[in-house]
């Protein structure tokens, strides 16, 4: 028999192929599909009743559809339901049970794609509290199978901008980090203390020189600070959403953003009290207009909840006098009412809702969820709608002939015509640097070049564990020049980080790659492509984001790929399993493995185990290690292992329990396990998930089991 490790060893501790040099590259994000075109307009329309639920039978001859106040012709009527959604509800988790692993989804499988927006930039101690308790309940009783979802944090490091997943434990961890930001704008409560300002106090002293009209001056220049520090708060939270919501418009269907925030001002004062519209009004319309040709609609929900908005014991009102606290409370009305405002804005314009002055978060969020049912009106433009000349914006509106409903839909859309979509390449006006960078933050795959990341846990042994990706290139979306021997060479620069789940870099390779094959092999890796692989050691348990991109120097094609991946903690001396390594055999080979006089045969473990994908017909071996196995007094561990084999969430196979085999191990630490499943004819192709499961009779009841899985793909 073979080695049955070999290939787990190889994959583990194996280095680089090709010959690098340092480089500094990058990426851009996918461009937005615009669903305002010159020859059709879509408006999706939300329609209730008066008791919130959405109207599901209105005809088009009840609807109208005004542009710039000329009544348009209905062209295409449609209504969208949200049944699809409201599959049975997650049952009650048995926590002694084996889990069930997560099934990543395709997209003809994705049913709401969801991304759940938190403003920490904005959020108060409090806010910030009850909104991770709403996000868990989310997580826990509200997400349903087929939800893409993302949570983001708008002040966090560049790599808290999650990407979407149906991964639960990926959304767990990232609910973890939603925290008080002390770096943003807000403090312990919803509102800052009300205090006398120094004039105040002054006055209060019996400073008879100080006057109404400076006391006012101090607050108004006060308040001209605040806004100028706070406007540049709220641009970088509307840039975050600008750049959400520019990926989401690639997803399909109608999406939702879920905004969780304090509110801001839309207009800011100067140092004499007057209001005028500025940089943030200016990102706010650009955000609406960018959301309405995306298809995304925004819910906002204000976690500050109902405010008594009087004097609090936090409040110092002892220099001040009755008319500068009837002032101050005043004030604190109006913030409410005007930082509640904005967040009303951006649902409406969009055609969500706001969720304010209520303090069931979870509700809130549940009517959201609710609100995915609308209407598909369209209409054809007239020769004008385009035209900037005549006009800068468009205004919608929509009427429903029905009396007692309420209509919500997109306020309107700029004069651009739909751009082309430029995601697979980058534009030549960035660096290589800044393409890669641009593609390696963004929350959604850039697939100019297709790209499979399979990221490995494993250990050294004292425990020093590390992580290992495998990043599988498609060739064939390289550009190739010939060489003057026949041969082909591609260049292509690499830029491959890991994030801490703070949001924070911790480990960073850049390079530049130069890949030159022989005639023979050219034709071999157009087709079956290649593997480019890099091993980060991994300073502390955790949980971490892996993510590549890669940008081809002759076309500026680019491609990128993501992977969260929790690395356990292995001084705690639990049952513990690493990755799973995957080689794919025809049944005579794996017969010759056996074969005591055969010879070796040769397999790729590399391109397997990061492609994941098998042949019907075929043999899939696996290979994984077991750490921290309690030991009798003899030294020995006794261990069992079972396999599981799942299909859209369903057990297809529930194997035996087999005893552990030593197998002449001695290294007690790093035990090593494999087996093997037959790919019959008769499978269905399509996403599998194999489950090994490690039970240690040794070990205390509750740590007795350690399970580990993998998706794989059976093709024909």
């Amino acid at each position: 028999m073979q080695r049955w490790f070999l290939g787990l060893v190889t994959i583990l501790f194996a280095t680089t192929f090709a010959a690098g040099q340092d480089a500094k590259p990058q990426p851009t994000p996918p461009d937005d599909v615009v669903k305002i075109t010159t020859n059709l307009i879509q408006v999706d329309v939300t329609v209730t009743d008066s008791k919130g639920k959405v109207v599901t039978d209105l005809k088009p001859e009840e609807i109208e559809i005004y542009e710039n106040g000329e009544k348009q012709k209905i062209t295409n009527f449609s209504f969208i339901s949200s049944s699809k959604t409201l599959i049975e509800k997650p049952k009650a988790v048995d926590r002694n049970a084996i889990p069930i692993p997560q099934t990543v989804l395709r997209p003809e499988q994705i049913r709401r794609t969801i991304a759940l927006v938190v403003d920490d930039l904005s959020l108060s101690f409090e806010s910030a509290h009850y909104t991770r308790r709403a996000l868990k309940k989310f997580v826990d009783e509200q997400m349903q199978n087929g939800d893409l979802v993302s949570i983001v944090r708008t002040g966090s490091g560049i790599g808290a901008l999650q990407q979407f997943t149906s991964d639960k434990r990926m959304l767990y961890a990232a609910i973890e980090k939603v925290k008080w930001n002390p770096m943003g704008t807000a403090g312990i409560s919803a509102f800052a203390p009300i205090e006398a300002t120094s004039l105040e106090t002054l006055a209060a002293a019996g400073d008879d020189t100080v006057t109404e009209e400076q006391i006012q001056e101090e607050k108004d220049r006060m308040n001209a600070f605040n806004d100028f520090r706070s406007s540049a708060f709220v641009t970088g939270t509307l840039g975050a959403l600008q750049y959400i919501v520019t990926g989401m418009g690639e997803l399909p269907g109608r999406k939702s953003v879920i905004l969780f925030s304090d509110g801001f001002r839309l207009f800011e004062r100067d140092h004499q009290g007057v209001e005028s519209s500025g940089r943030v009004m200016d990102f706010m319309r650009q955000l609406v207009d960018l959301a309405n040709r995306s298809s995304v609609v925004f819910y906002t929900v204000d976690p500050r909840g109902l405010q008594t908005l009087g004097l609090t014991a936090a409040d110092n009102t002892s220099r001040m006098t009755r008319e500068s606290m009837s002032a101050a409370v005043s004030e604190r009305r109006d913030q409410l009412f005007e930082t509640q405002s904005a967040l009303s804005y951006l649902a409406r314009e969009t055609g969500g809702f706001a969720v304010l002055n209520n303090n069931d978060l979870s509700g809130g969020v549940r009517r959201v969820l609710e609100d995915q049912s609308y209407y598909l009106v369209a209409y054809e433009p007239d020769s004008d709608t385009f035209d900037p000349a005549k006009r800068k914006f468009n205004r919608l509106d929509v009427k429903v002939l029905r009396k007692g409903v309420n209509v919500r839909y997109r306020s309107g859309f700029f004069n651009i015509a739909e751009r082309q979509k430029t995601a697979v390449k980058a534009p030549s006006s960035m660096t290589p640097l800044a393409q890669l960078e641009t593609a390696l933050i963004s929350p959604f795959a850039v697939s100019g070049i297709t790209l499979r990341l399979n990221a490995l846990f494993g250990s050294t042994g004292q425990n020093s564990p590390y992580v290992r990706s495998l990043l599988h290139v498609e060739a064939s979306d390289l550009k190739f020049a010939d060489e003057t021997d026949g041969a082909k060479k591609a260049v292509f620069d690499v830029l491959a980080t890991s994030f801490g789940d703070n949001g924070q870099l911790i480990d960073q390779i850049g390079k530049t790659y130069t890949l030159i094959v022989k005639p023979e092999v050219y034709a071999k890796i157009l087709a079956e492509g290649f593997v480019y692989h890099f091993k980060f050691p991994v300073k502390k348990p955790g949980a971490y984001q892996y993510r590549v991109a890669i940008r081809d120097v002759q076309s500026e094609r680019l491609g990128s790929a993501s992977q969260f991946i929790e690395v356990p903690d292995l001084k705690k001396n639990r049952l513990t399993l690493s990755s799973i390594v995957l080689e794919n055999l025809t049944p005579d080979e794996y017969k010759k493995t056996w074969e005591l006089d055969s010879p070796y045969v040769p397999t790729d473990p590399m391109t397997d185990t990061a492609l994941r994908r098998v042949k019907l017909g075929s043999v899939l071996r696996f290979a994984l290690e077991i750490y921290n196995a309690k030991l009798n007094p003899l030294k020995q561990p006794s261990l069992q292992t079972k396999l599981r084999v799942f299909r859209d969430g369903k057990l297809v196979l529930d194997g035996q329990q087999k005893p552990f085999e030593m197998l002449g191990q001695t290294d007690m630490q790093n035990l090593r396990t494999f087996g093997a499943i037959s790919i019959g004819n008769q499978m269905e192709p399509g996403d599998y998930i194999l489950q090994v499961v490690v039970t240690d009779a040794l070990a205390k009841i509750k740590q007795q089991i350690a399970t580990q899985f993998v998706q794989f793909e059976v093709v024909p």
